[in-house]
């Protein structure tokens, strides 16, 4: 009955604070309605797409676009809030200092995201694009670009590069959580290397130096992530021995 209790608890722990997260999208909404357009004409207008025009095949093409931008801008405001809240769920579960050092990780977490999204799209982008221009060029096609077929790539090039970026913070929390550990990091290397080259393949072209491009920072970013987890591993350590020698002290 008492366990019953506290999973009721936690549910609805967790209910009030989708529910005020969603309060906080439904206003990064209206942001979104502000910033869309202006965002819209700033991509359309990237230097290396200065030598072409964007055409809409559908009639709703620019409406699809335009909702698609304002939720986007909605998702990226609200991320500290997203983060803060789960950061927040699950605190009551960790000791004291293990609450001050993770909630560091939501502005760290944010900025990623950020330099993971200007990465992918101040220098993947372009280089992609330049690319396969080039290819149509040597092969006598004439690219007519859609405009939702060019912002469906943008998604699908700049999003997963934010997430991807997460990958350091996420394995330190996750190892101070002793969920993973550095040896399990080193030991797996070779398979994430394959996952990592797998996810480069389905975002670019298939030629060996966008492959480089794309496949380099990720492998940067797992290693840099095996460095943090030692750190976390140590963390981690720490926590334990500490509640093992306040168990043995109340027994």
């Amino acid at each position: 009955m008492h366990e019953k209790k506290e999973i009721m608890e936690h549910v609805e722990e967790l209910r009030k604070r989708v529910l005020f997260t969603s309060y906080f999208f439904v206003a990064a909404l209206f942001a979104g309605f502000y910033f869309a357009k202006p965002l819209v004409n700033y991509l359309q207008h990237a230097p290396w797409l200065e030598m072409t025009e964007m055409h809409a095949f559908n009639v709703t093409d620019p409406l699809r676009i335009y909702l698609t931008m304002i939720v986007i801008i909605a998702f990226i405001i609200i991320l500290p809030v997203v983060l803060y809240q789960f950061w927040a769920f699950v605190s009551p579960g960790l000791y004291e200092k293990e609450r001050q050092v993770t909630l560091i990780y939501i502005p760290i977490a944010f900025l990623l995201m950020l330099l993971g999204m200007v990465f992918a799209y101040y220098i993947v982008v372009p280089y992609i694009v330049k690319f396969t221009f080039s290819l149509s060029i040597e092969m006598g096609i004439v690219s007519t670009i859609g405009i939702n077929d060019y912002f469906g790539f943008l998604v699908r090039t700049v999003l997963p590069f934010g997430i991807i970026f997460q990958m350091p913070i996420l394995v330190l929390f996750a190892t101070q959580l002793g969920i993973i550990t550095p040896m399990f990091l080193k030991k797996n290397r070779k398979y994430a290397y394959f996952i990592l080259f797998v996810v480069a393949a389905l975002i670019a072209p298939p030629d060996v130096m966008t492959h480089f491009l794309l496949t380099l920072p990720m492998i940067l970013l797992y290693e840099i992530s095996i460095s943090v987890s030692k750190i976390g591993y140590r963390r981690y350590l720490k926590a334990e021995e500490a509640a093992l020698k306040q168990s043995l002290e109340e027994d």
